[in-house]
């Protein structure tokens, strides 16, 4: 049993699902669903469509280079049956899914949310900053001025005359 990837979005295609498209020169073009044929159609570029593993990957929402995506290339070269040797390829293969799934976890955590925590630190301190009225009440404010954080305030330069002059 053969799986393909589709030329589109990258997922895989089983056997007798999808389409197939050749073109004038030979050219063998595989698409998991109409979806993906009809983006081809169009002309689109797959690195610009947001759903595609080309745009996630190209953007670094994915991981591009891993040493289990070797064993996921396609090899052309038959092999003999043997059942001890399928039985230990079945077995590699779910070790290989977990090991990848760690490391696009530790990918997601290292690259992705490294600045999170610090960002949600910062805004909740901003927030905090602009509305502590709702949290105290202002006569609670006025009586204790620790409970206040330290607001930073910029100290405007003095008028023009003009604008003194228009106030009376």
């Amino acid at each position: 049993m053969r799986l393909e990837k589709c030329w589109f979005c990258s997922s895989t295609v089983y056997p007798g699902h999808g389409i197939q498209f050749v073109r004038n020169d030979a050219k063998i073009f595989r698409f998991c669903r109409s979806k993906c044929h009809k983006n081809f159609k169009m002309k689109r570029n797959p690195r610009k469509v947001k759903w595609t593993k080309a745009y996630r990957r190209l953007r670094g929402k994915d991981m591009t280079q891993d040493s289990t995506f070797e064993f996921e290339r396609k090899r052309n070269r038959p092999e003999r049956y043997d059942r001890n040797l399928t039985e230990n390829t079945l077995k590699a293969i779910k070790k290989i899914d977990k090991v990848r799934i760690v490391r696009e976890e530790r990918h997601h955590e290292k690259s992705r949310m490294k600045d999170k925590k610090a960002k949600e630190n910062r805004e909740a301190v901003k927030e905090l900053e602009q509305s502590i009225s709702l949290v105290k009440a202002p006569t609670a404010l006025q009586h204790d001025p620790s409970l206040t954080l330290p607001i930073k305030v910029k100290v405007s330069q003095q008028q023009p005359e003009k604008t003194v002059a228009m106030m009376e």
